[in-house]
């Protein structure tokens, strides 16, 4: 299995866009396995490559820590049933050696690839498949966001050790990736314990990587398994190269970014403009032992924005909600704080718009005038003996919740214009746990949050109604609304993306009237600064993925690792490299 493709599996819930024929079996007849054509030929097994992992998880199972960082750990350790091609988005086989959809397309059975073993020996059976579905759907586990593509079906049905069969209770376009694409865990090992319980330990794995040592708060080590059952096959050669993969945790990205120039991690995605553009200089640049580079590929571009808790007051009001966002000075913030490198966001589909499809949704401008009469007819007017807005007695004070001192500036910014009309905004740090227990529990009132976004848009988890009330789901501002949700269920039965993203453009004009987030800003690239002892394809990412696509693809270049020993011991530079890569120009190149 290519871990990334699993990994995009489970947090994009990708389908390869076509009306899929009825009852016929997959793969079709002339598939073979054949090299990743990402891969680079070069590629040699050993090493390490240590990256910077963020804060410590509150958890590793991915069920129950619903983040980009889990889903790799799981994308490591555990396989899905089906794989999909790294260019075409084609199914593949993985875990399932083969499949069938039933004429009515409500019918899938999977039969098991006889070869498939955990790490102890044992075969993976469909009893494994059945287990992980039934504890994912067990309403007593919080596995939240996991449960809304698999509630769509019965549970599986096992019909011997290596088949099982999926019956969907309705026709859904997504519903071969819901079943083919959520990461089977072992029954014999984990079973008999609570579900709920199960974060960080995974003595028995089926995928490339097991974990290797734990140092609780500080790092984490997955270990390259020499007997992964599909290591020889010709689509997972020359991928997972590195003997071990190591994740350092750091509550800042700055004193990440300290570590990495030390040459404490080896690979650093930019998310700060300011180290981009500021702190990218000396020898250590100008020199090329560090490589800088900007990746330019097919990524797909989610939204970030400052999410507003709409289930309580005062966010329970669309015009309070539209107020925020007219009082934040985001072209000041990009100019000043970002140095101009982001575009400011429009529309919670960004890449759904293009030429043909101009995005209608006009850009929300800074207007304290606009904000004060807005919170006027809300009912908040200023009490002129304190200077704050106040409504049925109560002042207009909120708390955003924050698990990052180094974004501490850009809420604290945001409170002076606040203040100014007469709004209080009151900084409230805490960890990544402990924010993430809040969010879990809905106990905030605004807080930052940053989401990616899937080839193939799939509105439900983050926008239909009874997803608001469902614990440790992606509907985080508990947003409703009869219209989207009409619009949801229309998609289902869609196998025509075009004819989907006509909906989803639709559903997202609805939602940006809504104001859910104060919306911020993105950029289309990946930002990246690696220590130059690695080799890479020469796309250097792959077509779909960000930086986490380097842990599979790149390798340790023994040579260039011992050039950049003798350059910084004798001051000297290296050959420079492109800094910028444009995947579709050099794959194009190779063809």
């Amino acid at each position: 299995m290519k871990p990334l493709v699993a990994a995009i599996l489970a947090i994009t819930l990708l389908i390869y866009p076509c009306l899929l024929p009825a009852a016929e079996q997959f793969p079709k007849e002339g598939w073979k396995d054949a090299p990743n054509p990402l891969a680079g030929t070069d590629a040699v097994v050993g090493g390490q490559i240590t990256i910077f992992a963020g804060q410590y998880p509150k958890s590793l199972n991915y069920y129950l820590d619903n983040n980009s960082f889990t889903a790799e750990i799981f994308g490591a350790m555990f396989e899905t049933l089906l794989a999909m091609n790294p260019l075409t988005l084609e199914y593949e086989p993985n875990l399932a050696e083969k499949w069938t959809l039933s004429d009515d397309k409500k019918t899938f059975t999977f039969t098991l690839d006889p070869r498939a073993r955990w790490s102890d020996g044992r075969p993976v059976t469909a009893e494994d498949v059945k287990w992980t579905f039934d504890a994912i759907m067990d309403p007593k586990n919080l596995t939240g966001v996991h449960k809304v593509s698999l509630e769509r079906f019965d549970s599986p049905t096992v019909l011997d050790s290596r088949t099982i069969r999926f019956t969907a209770k309705d026709v859904h376009w997504v519903n071969l990736s819901a079943v083919g694409g959520f990461h089977i865990l072992p029954k014999h090992s984990l079973g008999r314990r609570d579900f709920n319980k199960i974060t960080f330990e995974f003595p028995v794995s089926s995928g490339p990587y097991s974990i290797g040592n734990i140092d609780e708060g500080l790092s984490l080590t997955l270990e390259r398994r020499s007997d992964w059952w599909s290591i020889n096959t010709e689509r997972n050669k020359n991928t997972g190269n590195f003997e071990r993969l190591r994740f350092r945790f750091y509550a800042e990205r700055e004193n990440a970014f300290e570590a990495f120039k030390k040459g404490l991690i080896d690979l650093y995605p930019v998310y700060t403009s300011r180290l981009w553009v500021n702190e990218t200089k000396g020898n250590r640049f100008s020199k090329a032992w560090i490589i800088k580079q900007k990746v330019f590929n097919s990524k797909p571009i989610g939204f970030q924005g400052f999410a507003m808790n709409m289930r309580k007051p005062p966010f329970d009001d669309v015009r309070v909600r539209q107020a925020m966002a007219h009082l934040l000075d985001r072209r000041k913030m990009n100019s000043t704080l970002m140095y101009s490198q982001y575009f400011l966001h429009k529309s919670y589909f960004e890449d759904l718009y293009d030429k043909v499809h101009p995005c209608p949704n006009p850009l929300i401008e800074f207007d304290k005038q606009k904000a004060r009469k807005l919170l006027q007819e809300a009912g908040w007017h200023v009490n002129p003996s304190t200077g704050f807005l106040e409504k049925d007695g109560k002042r207009f004070s909120f708390r955003f919740l924050i698990s990052q001192a180094s974004l501490e500036k850009f809420p604290a910014i945001y409170a002076e214009d606040l203040k100014d009309v007469g709004i209080e905004l009151i900084i409230d740090k805490k960890d990544w746990a402990a924010w993430a227990r809040d969010m879990d529990e809905f106990n905030y009132e605004m807080t930052w949050a940053s989401w990616g976004s899937g080839l193939f848009k799939n509105p439900e988890g983050m926008w239909q109604s009874k997803e608001a009330d469902r614990r440790s789901g992606n509907n985080i501002t508990g947003f409703k609304n009869s219209r989207v949700d009409r619009l949801i269920d229309a998609q289902k039965g869609l196998f025509d993306i075009a004819k989907r993203n006509a909906l989803y453009r639709e559903i997202d004009q609805i939602i940006y009237r809504e104001f859910p987030y104060v919306l911020l800003w993105n950029i289309n690239y990946t930002r990246l600064l690696h220590w130059n002892k690695f080799g890479t394809p020469d796309t250097v990412l792959s077509k779909y993925g960000d930086e986490t696509s380097a842990y599979w693809y790149w390798w340790i270049d023994a040579d260039s690792r011992a050039d950049l020993e003798d350059a910084m011991q004798e001051g000297l530079p290296l050959p420079p490299k492109e800094a910028a890569i444009y995947f579709d120009t050099v794959f194009s190149d190779q063809q």
